[in-house]
């Protein structure tokens, strides 16, 4: 478990777990509203390169980000809005894998999809409360922790 008790300790993680964000990569963020899932992804982006504005993918569902403002393409999803977890597929998410990653929110609505993805579950309400546990698979294990 890592405490993340500031804004900008969660931009920090973010930055440092995107130096070693990879082609075909999954991280999943889980945590109630509040938690501080996409900022968290504002940091990895950050980290990734990217200089501008980080909304929330909530209504788009999927924002992308494309070299040369980043490092690798990287699409940010928010499966909030999803009913059904066979939505998913209408995405079309897996086409960014093979030169690209994916950071995705919500991902208890795509029903166990990307089993051996980084797994990052956000705890606590308020800054100060927030903490990170992950679930790391074996693809990960060599750069991990961060």
């Amino acid at each position: 478990m890592t405490a993340l008790a500031s804004e900008a300790a969660t931009d920090a993680f973010g930055r440092r777990l995107a130096a070693r964000l990879a082609p075909g990569d999954v991280v999943l963020l889980s945590g109630d509203l509040g938690a501080g899932k996409t900022a968290l992804a504002r940091g990895i982006l950050a980290g990734l390169g990217h200089a501008g504005e980080v909304p929330s993918p909530t209504f788009t569902l999927v924002q992308s980000y494309e070299p040369p403002g980043v490092r690798l393409p990287v699409w940010h999803v928010d499966l909030y809005r999803l009913e059904d977890p066979g939505e998913v597929e209408e995405l079309g998410l897996d086409e960014i894998l093979a030169d690209g990653a994916l950071l995705i929110e919500w991902p208890e609505r795509a029903g166990g999809r990307w089993p051996e993805a980084l797994h990052l579950t956000l705890t606590g309400t308020g800054e100060a409360s927030r903490r990170l546990t992950a679930r790391v698979p074996p693809a990960w294990e060599a750069r991990w922790p961060i």
